[in-house]
């Protein structure tokens, strides 16, 4: 086991799924000499050459449309969205193109396409570079959307969403890319599109994905000081949904919590609360609550602290929830 980042992480998981397959392509503005404007794709061009590791010019349509006709030659290319803001101008190919050509083709044609994509705030930036647009692809029929939290599911999910024959996009926490974890290559990963309890627990669920996974964890500790039990479920997959671990977390608790930094209002964090509100009506003892960013435009830097979900809104949630 080694001690890695979240970005060396997913720099070793690309660097093992060229070595698997020499379809693996990797494009994208500056990911080639810079080695990605978060150094994610560092040394791949040198070890892979300017042919599997191509740097782009500054058009994310030309991206993606390059990569559907990659993938439609049997290629399987890895395309970097250098920030969430900058995919508007794909979203286009992404929908009318990507997520379609397999059903449009009866079949006949795979699109084993990932779309990397940092995601969320946290990290000072400017304008377009902060948003979290993970619904907008969510409601698409024909994509899988996923998001790694940790150094452990970045290194194994990239290489799962590059093996599979389906379209998907990948979100990355961009404020927990320096984070460490201890990363095993030898360990056996849970499958790409499943959720997983990360910290059992009895008196109250907490389901998150992304950044706010470790807020989450931070929120049950705090709360095992009053004497909670809060369980933490890491969603991964965000399309499908893999809701059993929440379902089942819920009847025995009574209690959920869903945290996002995404706008509440036709979310992920909405979907959730609806499913779990459907299948688990009789077992609820208390509505389910969202703790998510607030329903404007992504503010300016000196702002985010107050805009995204902390400890306090997260343990005020908790508190409410297990008042009811």
């Amino acid at each position: 086991m080694t001690a890695m980042t979240m970005a060396k992480a997913l720099n070793d998981g690309l660097r093992a799924a060229m070595e698997r397959d020499p379809k693996v392509l990797v494009m994208g503005e500056d990911v080639g000499k810079l080695g990605g404007v978060f150094r994610v794709t560092d040394g791949l061009q040198k070890d892979f050459g300017e042919q599997r590791v191509l740097d782009t010019p500054l058009a994310e349509s030309g991206i993606i449309g390059t990569a559907v006709g990659l993938a439609i030659r049997g290629f399987r290319p890895v395309c970097e969205i250098q920030f969430d803001g900058f995919v508007f101008p794909g979203y286009d190919q992404i929908v009318s193109q990507l997520a379609k050509l397999h059903f449009r083709s009866q079949g006949k044609v795979k699109m084993p396409v990932v779309v990397r994509i940092p995601f969320g705030g946290g990290i000072g930036a400017v304008e377009h570079h902060s948003e979290s647009p993970e619904a907008l692809f969510a409601h698409v029929a024909g994509l899988k959307v996923v998001a790694c939290s940790n150094a452990v599911d970045a290194y194994w999910m990239i290489q799962q969403a590059i093996a599979s024959d389906d379209p998907v996009i990948f979100f990355e926490p961009k404020r927990r890319y320096w984070e460490k974890a201890e990363v095993d290559p030898d360990a056996t990963p849970p499958p790409l599109y499943s959720s997983r309890v990360v910290r059992p627990g009895s008196t109250l669920t907490l389901a998150s994905y992304g950044a706010e996974l470790k807020t989450c964890l931070e929120a049950a500790t705090a709360a095992g000081e009053d004497g909670h039990d809060l369980e933490v479920i890491d969603l991964r997959t965000l399309s499908p949904l893999d809701l059993d671990p929440v379902l089942d977390s819920v009847r025995r608790t009574g209690r959920l919590v869903v945290v996002a930094e995404s706008p509440s209002e036709v979310s992920v964090a909405a979907e959730v609360a609806a499913r779990v509100q459907e299948q688990c009506f009789h077992s609820l003892e208390a509505p389910v609550l969202r703790v998510c960013g607030f329903d404007t435009p992504y503010p300016p830097s000196r702002c985010e602290d107050d805009y995204l979900p902390d400890l306090d809104r997260v343990l005020d949630a908790v508190d409410r929830s297990l008042a009811w």
